[in-house]
C-alpha cells in the first residue's frame, strides 16, 4: 500500500470510528434539487400564472372555433362560461392528481412517478401547441386537464422526494426547492406574456406550451437520479439496493454512513409497528382514519388550504388594479405586478438561509400574522381609495409587504412540512391529503372570489384577513418545531389529537 492509500484509508478509518461524518450537499442531492425545480415545480406556477394574459385571445378563438365547427355564436355568458371551465379544469386536474400521487409514489417509487409527471406535462403541452391548427377547443381543455394533473402529481409527489434525499439537517432548505419552482413558474409566465415576447395576439399556443422545453431538457437527467433510499429501505424492504442507491446519493460510501443507517432502521421499526395492527397498506382513509395522525394532518391540511385562503391570488388579481390607481401606467403596472412576483421568488430562495438557522414554526407565524394585518390594512385602504389621495399608495405598500411576508413561511412551508411530519409509510397519503387541500383551497377562492368582489367589494380581504388569523392561532397552539428532529418525534409528540401539547414537548425543538 503506498503513501496516498495509506492516507485514504486513516481518514475512512477516522471517519467510521469517531463517527464524524455529518451528511450534507452533494452533487446527486443539488442536481435533484435544480432538476426538479426547473422541469417539474417551474411548469406547476407556469401554468397557473400564463392564462391571464391571453384570456381575452383565447375566448376570441373559442368562440370563432364553435361558430365554424357548429354554427353556434356564443354570447359574453355563454363565453364567461366556457372560459371559467378551461381555467377551473386545471384545478380539478390538481385535485385528482394529488389524490393519485400517493398511490403512483409508493407503486412506482418517487422518481419514476416524478418521471411519470414530466411525461403528462410534455403531452398537456403538445395538445396546446396544435389546438389552434386544429380548430380544437376540446384540445385546449384536454391540455388544460393534463398539466392539472401533473401539477397535483408534483405538488404531491416532488417535496416528499426532495426531502427523503435530503440528511435531516438539509430537509428544509430541499424543501423550498418545489415551491419556489412554483414561484419562478408564475413570474416566468407573467414575463412571458409581455407584447415583445409571447404576447402577441397570434403567439398564445407558444405561450401556452414554452414550458416544455424545460420538461423536455430535464427528463433525460431525472433517469441518473437516485431513487429515494428511504422508499427502497422502509416500503419496497430492499436494504441492499437503497445503501448502494444511499452510497450514491451522498458520494461516500456506505460504510461511514451509520447516521443514515440507524435513522433508516428506525424509521423502519416505528413503520413495522404499525403494520403490527394488521393494516400494512397507508391509504388516505386510514391516514384520515388514524387518531394518532389526525392533528398532523390537520396541521399539514389547514396550512396547505390556509396558504391559498389567504387570498394570495385575489391579491395579485387586483395588484395591477392597484398600481393603475396609484397613477402607473398598464404598462408600468403590469411592470409592477411582476416585481411583486420577483419579491415572492427573492423571499423563498432566501428561505434557503433561513430555515435551518431559524426553523420552521417561528417563520411559519411571524408570516401568518404579518399576512393578516397586512390583509386587513389593505381591506381598509382600499375602501378609502377614492377619498383620500395618498391611499393607493398605503394599498401598493400593503400589497408589496403581503407578499413579502407571505413569501417568508406562508408561501413555502406548507409544501414540504408533511414530509417532514408523518413517517415514511404514510407520508404519501398525508403528502396527497396536503395537497388536495391546497388545490381545493385554490378552487375555492377561484370560485367564491368573484362573487364576494361583486357583494362586498374590498371587504373580501377582511374574509381573507379573518381565515389566516384563525390559521394563525391554530398553528401557534399546535404546531411544532420540526427542525431537527425526526418524524418518529413528531408523530409520537402529536399522537394525542388535541389533547397534545407539542409545542411543549421536551423532545421536540419547539419554540
Amino acid at each position: 500500500m503506498n503513501e496516498k492509500e495509506k492516507q485514504v484509508a486513516n481518514e475512512h478509518q477516522h471517519l467510521t470510528q469517531t463517527h464524524e461524518y455529518k451528511a450534507g450537499w452533494s452533487f446527486f442531492l443539488v442536481l435533484a434539487g435544480v432538476v426538479t425545480t426547473l422541469g417539474s415545480s417551474l411548469p406547476v406556477g407556469y401554468n397557473i400564472g400564463v392564462v391571464n394574459t391571453p384570456a381575452e385571445v383565447i375566448k376570441t378563438f373559442c368562440n370563432e372555433s364553435f361558430v365554424s365547427r357548429y354554427n353556434l355564436p356564443l354570447n359574453d355568458t355563454w363565453l364567461n362560461v366556457l372560459w371559467s371551465f378551461i381555467v377551473s379544469i386545471f384545478i380539478v386536474g390538481g385535485c385528482t392528481g394529488s389524490v393519485l400521487g400517493s398511490v403512483l409514489a409508493d407503486k412506482f417509487g418517487r422518481k419514476y412517478a416524478t418521471i411519470a409527471t414530466s411525461a403528462l406535462s410534455i403531452a398537456g403541452a403538445v395538445f396546446f401547441l396544435y389546438c389552434r391548427a386544429a380548430n380544437s377547443v376540446e384540445m385546449l381543455i384536454i391540455g388544460r386537464l393534463l398539466v392539472g394533473l401533473a401539477g397535483g402529481l408534483t405538488t404531491s409527489i416532488v417535496p416528499m422526494y426532495l426531502t427523503e434525499l435530503s440528511p435531516l439537517s438539509l430537509t428544509g432548505a430541499m424543501g423550498v426547492a418545489c415551491p419556489m419552482g412554483v414561484n419562478v413558474g408564475v413570474l416566468v409566465g407573467q414575463v412571458m406574456g409581455l407584447n415583445f415576447l409571447l404576447g402577441g395576439v397570434d403567439d398564445w399556443p407558444y405561450l401556452l406550451s414554452v414550458f416544455a422545453i424545460l420538461v423536455i431538457i430535464c427528463l433525460p437527467v431525472l433517469f441518473i437520479l437516485p431513487e429515494s433510499p428511504k422508499y427502497l429501505f422502509i416500503v419496497k424492504r430492499n436494504e441492499i439496493t437503497s445503501i448502494k442507491e444511499l452510497s450514491r446519493l451522498r458520494g461516500v460510501s456506505s460504510s461511514i454512513l451509520t447516521e443514515d443507517l440507524e435513522l433508516l432502521r428506525e424509521e423502519r421499526r416505528a413503520a413495522d409497528v404499525a403494520a403490527s395492527s394488521g393494516e400494512s397498506k397507508w391509504s388516505m382513509a386510514r391516514v384520515a382514519a388514524d387518531p394518532r395522525l389526525r392533528l398532523i394532518l390537520l396541521l399539514v391540511c389547514s396550512t396547505q388550504a390556509g396558504q391559498q385562503t389567504s387570498g394570495i391570488n385575489a391579491v395579485f388579481y387586483y395588484s395591477q388594479t392597484i398600481f393603475i390607481q396609484a397613477g402607473l401606467s398598464k404598462q408600468s403596472a403590469q411592470y409592477a405586478t411582476i416585481g411583486c412576483g420577483f419579491i415572492n421568488v427573492c423571499t423563498a430562495a432566501l428561505m434557503l438561509h433561513l430555515l435551518p438557522r431559524r426553523g420552521r414554526r417561528p417563520l411559519l407565524l411571524g408570516s401568518t400574522l404579518c399576512a393578516t394585518i397586512c390583509l386587513a390594512a389593505l381591506a381598509a385602504a382600499m375602501t378609502a381609495i377614492e377619498m383620500v389621495s395618498w391611499m393607493p399608495y398605503v394599498c401598493m405598500v400593503a400589497v408589496l409587504l403581503y407578499v413579502l411576508f407571505y413569501g417568508f413561511g406562508l408561501g413555502p412551508i406548507p409544501y414540504f412540512i408533511a414530509s417532514e411530519m408523518f413517517e415514511v409509510g404514510p407520508r404519501p397519503a398525508g403528502m396527497a391529503w396536503g395537497s388536495l387541500a391546497n388545490w381545493g383551497g385554490n378552487f375555492l377562492v377561484g370560485l367564491c372570489f368573484p362573487t364576494m368582489r361583486r357583494a362586498i367589494g374590498p371587504y373580501s380581504f377582511l374574509v381573507f384577513s379573518a381565515i389566516t388569523g384563525a390559521l394563525f392561532m391554530f398553528v401557534r397552539k399546535y404546531f411544532p418545531e420540526t427542525r431537527g428532529s425526526t418524524p418518529a418525534q413528531v408523530t409520537e409528540a402529536c399522537s394525542q389529537g388535541f389533547r397534545s401539547r407539542p409545542t411543549r414537548n421536551p423532545n421536540m425543538n419547539g419554540v
